[in-house]
């Protein structure tokens, strides 16, 4: 008997985050047959990003739009999705493993009395049991779950589930629902965001992260000409955090984001534990240290010995001349 999934779609600027899509490849995994229904919270019109979702596999898309939708929280969207899941009964429910999908799931899952399978990496099926895979223990083993009765509750960590190809001419239903978000305790009056603007580092493909080797915050300005010349992102480790070379919204690490680039650059990075547990699951990893013995390279994929502040601008240069 075929599945009905939802996928709670994440909207940041009116752009619909890429996990979102990828959330949706992952309800066609648990269930190639499956109806997957997309699901989406605002204030303001939304018909556009429901066609994406469409284009990228949804069936079809429910939109809540409220006053108190405007900005994210757990009690206005809790609400809004509980009145979605209650309307549709589905037999999972798909989130990306952000900061929203951390804060939101649980919570949910709590009033549906469900369990949940947190940042799972891959969906495998095996006959009728659908096993999930997930990092365990700061990345250093992995674990497979298989949910045997009730509800498939699920968060995904992005950049790891390929999304499905994009079809301007998948058609399907939108619809909007109404529903009533009162008891809002917390109220949103303005977002700043403190990161540098361009590529969403949860996302990106390519990053280049910067360590105390950098020395300065003049130090990270090769890092983010790199960076612009792959079209990637820049992150930090903590310990450039705390020297204040940069922002800690770019930290990267067991305190900070986990990411799973195509591409991560270590610049003057040694490899605390801490930090190779927001990182060491990249598909291919470069480590520019001048220290041959950093821990760093015992978990790169390709290593260079040298000044950062001379191989950085010549491994720009070199990008630019490809160009």
């Amino acid at each position: 008997m075929s599945k009905k999934l939802l996928v709670i779609g994440e909207v940041r600027d009116n752009v619909l985050r890429n996990v979102t899509f990828e959330a949706i490849a992952a309800a066609k995994k648990i269930d190639a047959d499956g109806e997957v229904v997309g699901v989406l919270c605002g204030d303001s019109e939304l018909n556009d990003q429901a066609q994406e979702m469409i284009h990228y596999g949804a069936d079809r898309v429910v939109i809540v739009k409220h006053d108190n939708l405007k900005s994210y929280t757990s009690e206005g969207y809790g609400q809004a999705v509980l009145a979605v899941v209650n309307d549709e009964s589905p037999d999972g429910i798909i989130m990306g493993h952000t900061a929203a999908g951390k804060d939101l799931t649980p919570k949910l899952a709590s009033k549906l009395e469900s369990g949940l399978i947190s940042d799972a990496t891959d969906i495998e099926t095996n006959g009728d049991k659908v096993v999930f895979t997930r990092p365990i223990y700061s990345g250093k083993a992995f674990e497979k779950k298989v949910v045997t009765g009730g509800l498939t509750f699920t968060t995904i960590r992005p950049n790891n589930i390929p999304a499905l190809e994009h079809d301007e001419t998948r058609s399907g239903d939108v619809t909007e629902k109404e529903v009533d978000v009162t008891d809002i305790r917390t109220v949103i009056k303005d977002v700043i965001r403190k990161a540098s603007e361009g590529v969403d580092l949860s996302e990106a493909n390519v990053i280049i992260a910067g360590g105390r080797g950098v020395k300065s915050v003049e130090g990270f300005k090769p890092l983010y000409e790199l960076a612009e010349a792959l079209g990637g992102a820049v992150g930090a480790s903590r310990g450039a955090c705390d020297a204040e070379y940069c922002d800690y919204a770019l930290q990267i690490g067991q305190t900070g984001k986990v990411v799973t680039p195509d591409l991560y650059i270590a610049v003057g990075i040694s490899g605390a534990i801490q930090h190779l547990a927001g990182m060491s699951n990249s598909k291919v990893i470069v480590a520019i240290n001048k220290d041959p013995e950093a821990n760093i390279f015992n978990v790169a994929d390709y290593g260079i010995v040298g000044d950062l502040f001379e191989v950085v601008p010549m491994l720009t240069e070199e990008i630019k001349k490809l160009k």
